[in-house]
């Protein structure tokens, strides 16, 4: 199947990157198939090296873009917050509902990091440190204003972040529980995690 006529390098570039983002998501990294993905966005496998010289560095953009891309998104979210009950509130909401709305790029930001070489996996895993260190700074803000007692923010910080990812890996939207129900419950979870006895 050809390209369609008029077709830009720009959407041709967004069509690649959501047809890989399934084809990784469904068969993993190392299964992904350069014709089968040509293929899917009607190329050639010759034009698709185009956009993917080498594709262990395509998978280190699209992880590093997906970060990005959520590291923007927590900005917009946040902005304007600064009460730390609030901010950890807003924290959870914003993290479950990004992870539950893109549960496919997600699963393969968390599970195709063992993919990258260590160059590249010391990029992704620097923004990935940033987005914990946000919620760090939010539970020491709490624990230095006598919000909640807790001993180790930055510990704590990883102990929600295990709890609320994990969120991507069972949720459905079509299921029982819909995303404001669910981000409430996490919301709940959290606060009782901190509650002073």
């Amino acid at each position: 199947m050809a390209r369609p006529a008029g077709v830009c390098g720009a959407d041709t570039k967004q069509a690649i990157r959501a047809a890989a983002i399934q084809r990784i998501y469904r068969h993993g990294y190392e299964a992904m198939n350069l014709r089968g993905l040509a293929a899917d966005v009607g190329l050639r496998v010759g034009s698709l090296h185009n956009y993917i010289p080498q594709k262990q560095e395509f998978l280190a953009n699209l992880l590093d873009e997906i970060m990005t891309e959520l590291l923007a998104d927590f900005e917009t979210h946040m902005a304007g917050v600064s009460d730390p009950q609030e901010a950890l509130r807003q924290f959870v909401s914003f993290h479950v509902q990004w992870h539950t709305a893109r549960k496919e790029e997600v699963f393969i930001g968390n599970m195709e990091l063992r993919s990258l070489a260590p160059e590249q996996y010391a990029r992704v895993a620097a923004k990935r440190k940033q987005y914990e260190k946000h919620l760090t700074a939010i539970l020491s803000k709490g624990k230095k204003l006598g919000v909640w007692t807790i001993e180790n923010p930055g510990i704590t910080a990883k102990a929600i972040l295990a709890l609320l990812t994990g969120v991507s890996n069972w949720y459905r939207p079509d299921g029982s529980l819909s995303q404001p129900r669910l981000t409430k419950l996490y919301q709940l979870m959290v606060e009782r995690m901190l509650r002073n006895p």
